[in-house]
């Protein structure tokens, strides 16, 4: 669904801000890394801010997908580039807040890597078959806690956010379910839909359409507020899991030495460029809302999701192969 919206709507959009020279040297272009393969959410946030970050550097910026190994191979390319001046990590903010928790050993840290820029911001939604038994979310919690270890939750892999949420909300809710990983969020939200599992979460951009046809239904979302995408999900912090919430950011990233002036200069020409109207009209149609966050307060919510995460990693003992 991303990818078709991406089409549909994204446009080479400019920046009218000042060149900033402050990256490639002698011509040569920015690469643009995303640790993860074409038409995901990732690479779709890199091929939409490029154009925005070639104007403001005054540098061709080209994107380049580095798949492989959960994000790492990509991740670990930027934060080796030799010169350090020319690549920047487009990425979920998995690669910064759980992968480094979760891979021991693993060929960087989170000290190797600056925060940049919060692209955007968006919730997991609990959803189940649209023949489920499950009208709301008080259904499930109620017949969850009647027989543990009897319903199923999928997710998009062993670690994933939407495994992590999962394990969040059985240690929240207390409730105790049987989770059973996939290989990418599409397996397990094509399982959910067919019956064969009794619920997943994923990311709404990408079940929206699932849910407008009546294959799927939510129940709720994990987010402080209900989504202006979908209003009638209600949140599962008012669904009786006070304080709940899982949410996926896409993210700028950085090479640890890359200078704090640099950093602050292209912290500024993406919030300029996110906020222009055609940006934001562009986020609308992907059902994404757009953040607005110097790169110290991304860095500090990123490190506060990273102790959370570590932590419920560690009580769960999650384990990845």
């Amino acid at each position: 669904m991303f990818k078709t919206l991406f089409r549909a709507t994204c446009v080479a959009l400019g920046l009218s801000a000042a060149p900033l020279p402050i990256l490639a040297q002698e011509g040569q272009p920015v690469q643009l890394i995303v640790p993860y393969n074409p038409g995901g959410g990732s690479d779709l946030f890199a091929r939409l801010v490029s154009p925005g970050l070639a104007k403001a550097l005054n540098q061709t910026v080209i994107v380049e997908n580095r798949a492989g190994a959960g994000g790492i191979i990509g991740t670990e390319t930027v934060v080796r580039a030799t010169p350090p001046n020319k690549m920047l990590l487009v990425s979920d903010s998995a690669v910064y807040t759980i992968i480094p928790s979760l891979y021991k050993p693993l060929g960087y840290s989170r000290k190797d890597l600056v925060p940049v820029a919060n692209l955007a911001m968006f919730g997991n939604v609990l959803v189940v078959p649209a023949n489920s038994r499950f009208k709301t979310f008080q259904d499930l919690l109620e017949a969850a806690r009647k027989n543990p270890g009897k319903l199923t939750i999928g997710s998009s892999g062993t670690g994933g956010i939407t495994h992590l949420a999962a394990e969040k909300l059985m240690e929240q809710a207390r409730i105790k379910l049987v989770h059973v990983p996939y290989k990418g969020s599409g397996p397990a939200i094509a399982d959910t839909a067919g019956g064969h599992i009794d619920m997943v979460f994923t990311g709404l951009p990408s079940v929206l359409e699932l849910l407008k046809s009546g294959k799927l239904r939510a129940l709720a979302i994990a987010t402080e507020k209900r989504s202006p995408y979908a209003p009638d999900i209600p949140t599962i912090s008012e669904s009786g899991v006070p304080g709940f919430s899982a949410l996926i950011s896409q993210g700028l990233f950085a090479p640890a030495n890359t200078p704090p002036e640099t950093v602050q200069k292209l912290n500024q020409a993406v919030r300029d460029f996110m906020n222009q109207p055609h940006t934001q009209e562009t986020l609308r149609k992907m059902m994404v809302e757009p953040a607005d966050q110097s790169s110290a307060e991304y860095t500090a919510w990123l490190d506060k999701e990273s102790s959370e995460w570590a932590a419920l990693i560690e009580r769960a003992d999650i384990k990845v192969q």
